[in-house]
């Protein structure tokens, strides 16, 4: 059987962050919250169910999933499971973030067979945090972890942020110490990327706000990199270390095209060699679904997609993993030889010194890792 991974999101928070864009509102009733998870039940049921399937994964997203009443997303699992044959040692994430939780809900997911956390903290400086609109303190990422251990998780991913506003290296190193002393099985540590229609963008453009300099967000790249490895863990992909065995299988499944499928507003999918993604406008959402026009919420993202296509996004997506791409799976995959069917990209990568070839893997370099937006445009 064909394994797929399952997307859901929630695109509700108590406050958005600065730098968020994405799709996820604040501010909105209990009333508009259960028509939503009705609705995003619903696209499920009505969702043709291919029998060759077994779900391996499934990841709830947001938003902040873990600000909704958690009987909602105990509706949301058990129509999956009604749906789909569920693999015995299914990955079950969710998102949650301090202030949003506590023992009862941990509880309930525990119940529900949510098997891995993952913890928005970002920083563990207080001021950096209320600079960037995150609604707790550092305290209440502590009581929320220790808590989370006291209910049994033994699978927690904690997620850590860099370039921010007025982070120092230092304020991103004892963050970094702060979280290696707690010892999760995973850190996903990202850039800031200022994104268009974010509050945080508005005040970079009016002079209020200040991003850091390129050197000194490699410096810092490199140095947590550094700490990371020193303690364990295990550079899997750009920005997510983990214990070995706790690499996150819904990310590892992505980045090596396997088939997805997301529900809710702005979720993305990937089914039989088709991109495709829901509208994000929530009352259209809702409207569909209720009419049962499951088409209408659904864009296709690329039409007519090509085998050159397919290959380079394949490519593309593996070369985000450190490890690289495996010559050997791609020519089983495709029935093509990498180095002869992308030669010029390759050969004037290798020349800039972002890309490196063994035996059997073609894997960016440490200069590729810094550039790594250039090799990746190479292959869209």
């Amino acid at each position: 059987m064909e394994e797929l991974g399952i997307y859901i999101h929630i695109p509700f928070c108590k406050k958005k962050c600065s730098y968020c864009d994405f799709k996820s509102f604040e501010n909105i009733n209990e009333n508009i919250k259960k028509e939503y998870i009705e609705a995003l039940i619903k696209e499920i049921q009505l969702t043709k169910n291919n029998s060759n399937y077994i779900v391996s994964t499934i990841y709830i997203g947001g938003g902040t999933p873990s600000f909704i009443d958690e009987k909602y997303i105990k509706e949301i699992l058990q129509a999956i499971y009604k749906k789909w044959e569920i693999k015995p040692e299914v990955e079950i994430t969710i998102e949650i973030n301090p202030g949003t939780i506590n023992k009862s809900k941990l509880e309930a997911y525990r119940m529900m067979g949510i098997n891995r956390l993952s913890i928005g903290l970002q920083s563990t400086n207080d001021y950096l945090l209320k600079k960037i609109g995150r609604i707790h303190n550092y305290q209440d990422f502590l009581d929320t972890y220790i808590l989370a251990r006291k209910t049994g998780f033994e699978n927690i991913n904690v997620d850590l942020m860099l370039a921010l506003p007025e982070q120092t290296l230092e304020n991103l190193m004892q963050s970094v110490r702060k979280i290696i002393n707690l010892n999760p099985e995973h850190i996903s540590i990202y850039s800031l990327i200022l994104e268009e229609n974010t509050e945080l963008f508005s005040k970079v453009q009016k002079g209020e706000e200040a991003l850091v300099k390129d050197e000194l967000e490699r410096e810092m790249y490199w140095k947590s990199k550094e700490a990371f490895e020193e303690a364990g863990y295990i550079h899997y992909e750009i920005s997510n270390y983990s214990k070995k065995g706790y690499e996150s299988k819904h990310n590892q499944n992505c980045w090596s095209q396997k088939e997805y499928l997301g529900f809710g507003i702005a979720a993305h999918s990937y089914l039989e060699e088709k991109r495709f993604c829901n509208i994000d406008n929530l009352n259209k959402y809702i409207e569909n679904i209720k009419k049962g026009n499951l088409e209408e919420n659904r864009i296709i993202e690329e039409k007519n997609r090509t085998k050159e296509n397919i290959a380079k996004e394949y490519m593309m997506l593996g070369l985000r993993k450190i490890e690289g791409v495996s010559i050997s799976e791609f020519q089983r995959k495709f029935e093509l030889n990498p180095l002869f069917y992308f030669r010029f990209e390759i050969s004037k990568l290798q020349k800039l010194d972002l890309i490196e070839v063994d035996l059997d893997n073609i894997r960016l370099t440490k200069r590729g890792l810094d550039l790594a937006n250039i090799v990746f445009e190479e292959f869209v």
